[in-house]
């Protein structure tokens, strides 16, 4: 274990544990703008630096826990394409939004990949403190061997948050 801060402006980076980022951002723009855009999973790939998002499979904004939203994906080290279907497990409106990835099994079962996404939104005079939390802790160890994990570094966390002030603001 290890923790590590890291100050740049209006953002903070801490890695609280070799399993998990946390990164969070003063982006200037209110709750309820910031959580229209992560409820929105037709814009789930404004919110990353690269292209790894693709589009949302389907474009029903999120609403609540126990909800499927699935997007479509693009890794060279996880095979090219996929689908990544997100079970939504945390869910308050303009404040907290999170969701497992994983595949459906034949069955239609969620399988989850063992990492999960975190956004937690507080209010800061006119502006959102947004912290990002990335925990890959319950990842097997046949997919770290295989794709390896972290699948990036933290800087990605930070540049995610800085496209979702682009996309926000």
């Amino acid at each position: 274990r290890y923790r590590r801060r890291l100050r740049r402006g209006s953002q903070r980076v801490t890695t609280a544990t070799e399993e998990r980022y946390v990164v969070t951002r003063t982006i200037p723009a209110s709750p309820a703008n910031v959580f229209a855009v992560l409820a929105d999973p037709t814009r789930h790939k404004d919110t990353e630096p690269g292209d790894w998002v693709r589009d949302a499979v389907d474009a029903a904004p999120i609403t609540h826990v126990g909800q499927m939203f699935a997007v479509n994906m693009y890794l060279d080290r996880a095979g090219g394409h996929y689908v990544m279907h997100n079970l939504v497990t945390e869910y308050e409106q303009d404040r907290t939004i999170a969701w497992l990835p994983g595949q459906l099994d034949e069955s239609g079962k969620h399988s989850p990949g063992g990492w999960w996404w975190r956004y937690d939104l507080t209010p800061n005079g006119d502006d959102t403190d947004v912290t990002m939390t990335y925990d890959w802790s319950d990842t097997s160890q046949e997919f770290r061997d295989s794709v390896g994990v972290p699948v990036f570094e933290p800087d990605f966390i930070e540049q995610s948050l800085a496209s979702l002030e682009r996309t926000v603001t």
